[in-house]
């Protein structure tokens, strides 16, 4: 992990043919041991070396837990800007506020 003590999205790479949609759904299993229903796209952030797609997901089945992380939180719209985010998650922290704050 390049920035370990960061805050960050779940997710990770997309594998050969699959989906960024299936890809997510698949890291959330991995990451978070939950299964979740991928909605529409909310935004991009990117570094020289991340690029880091971001969707509306919703929990199906599962109880999250930090299968990968050091930490998990769930948070309101004004709450994200507190933390110290990853830099490729950065840009998109606005967005996801938004649209949380929209009810998103």
């Amino acid at each position: 992990m390049s920035a370990p003590l960061a805050w960050e999205f779940p997710g990770g790479k997309v594998a050969p043919g699959e989906s960024p949609e299936r890809a997510l759904a698949r890291e959330l299993a991995e990451e978070l041991g939950i299964d979740a229903r991928i909605g529409e796209w909310i935004g991009r952030g990117e570094t020289a070396s991340v690029v880091l797609d971001v969707y509306l997901a919703e929990r199906v089945d599962g109880v999250p837990e930090a299968r990968e992380h050091a930490e998990l939180r769930w948070l309101g719209p004004d709450e994200l800007s507190e933390l110290a985010w990853a830099e490729a998650d950065v840009p998109i922290v606005a967005a996801v506020a938004s649209r949380l704050a929209a009810g998103g």
